[in-house]
């Protein structure tokens, strides 16, 4: 089952969709809590994802046992406000919210949390997850390792020359704000990655042109410097940025579901052997 809902985020609306757990029944009967993942698009996106990639990364997480949540930041998709006038520290703070709501599900358990972030929204997660200690698992998708540089390499430097210039500048009918800007520059994923102390998988695509694949092993490697917690690496061959062909999908989705359900298996183990 799935619905349409609404988060209210400061003056503004986030709209999202939840998937409740296909096994939902089953559950109920045995009062087990369910896993909750929750998705973050990326740069100028929304919660369907380039051809429904997270619709479908929701409905089979769903099939897994898996309470899933989508949303569109402010000035995305169905949410209202304006994008480029919010920043890093904003879409955080909109993750936060959407994680306030999911974690008040009485069917959810607090202690499986995932949040799953596709590009800049692998930046936003990563850094919600930073901050917020109810995120237990991290899911990188050709994640951002630079904001400011990688998204003024997508949107071209005249647009950024030009909204610092005269206060905002359209790209694809987003006015984006110095302040927008200003903020990208602040944040440093790869500098924050070490603080995060729950699992993490990262994957990227070898054909992918918007975001270097070299960063997939630049965040391993610092995710292995911590003391605590795995970090796995999946790199799909002709992957490009938004998975779009078959295949590399099909693998994309593959690879984050086994991932997961073993961490599921490990933990259930883990309690079967602390009783």
């Amino acid at each position: 089952m799935e619905r349409q809902f609404a988060i209210r985020h400061g003056e503004e609306e986030l709209t999202a969709s939840i998937h409740y757990p296909v096994q939902q029944e089953d559950v109920r009967k045995d009062c087990r809590r369910v896993p909750l993942a929750i998705i973050c698009h990326g740069f100028v996106g929304s919660r369907i994802g380039v051809d429904r990639l997270f619709v479908k990364a929701a409905r089979e997480l769903a099939e897994d046992g898996y309470m899933v949540i989508r949303f569109d930041y402010i000035g995305c998709g169905e949410s209202t406000g304006s994008y480029g006038a919010q920043g890093l520290e904003s879409m955080i703070s909109q993750t936060r919210a959407v994680l306030d709501y999911g974690a008040s599900i009485t069917d959810v358990d607090p202690a499986r949390i995932t949040l799953i972030g596709h590009s800049l929204g692998g930046a936003v997660a990563l850094q919600t997850a930073v901050r917020d200690s109810r995120v237990k698992n991290l899911v990188l998708w050709s994640a951002v390792g630079y904001p400011f540089h990688d998204i003024v390499n997508i949107t071209g430097r005249k647009v950024y020359d030009t909204s610092v210039q005269k206060g905002a500048a359209d790209y694809l009918g987003y006015d984006l704000t110095p302040g927008f800007f200003e903020s990208l520059a602040a944040g440093q994923p790869f500098q924050e990655a070490v603080k995060f102390g729950g699992d993490v998988l990262v994957i990227h695509g070898t054909s992918d042109e918007v975001i270097p694949v070299d960063y997939a092993f630049l965040f391993q490697k610092v995710f292995w410097t911590r003391p605590v917690g795995r970090c796995d690496k999946e790199i799909i061959f002709q992957a490009d940025h938004t998975y779009s062909a078959g295949e590399p999908r099909a693998q994309l989705l593959k690879r984050t579901r086994e991932w997961l359900n073993e961490l599921e298996q490990i933990q259930q183990d883990w309690q079967h052997w602390s009783i």
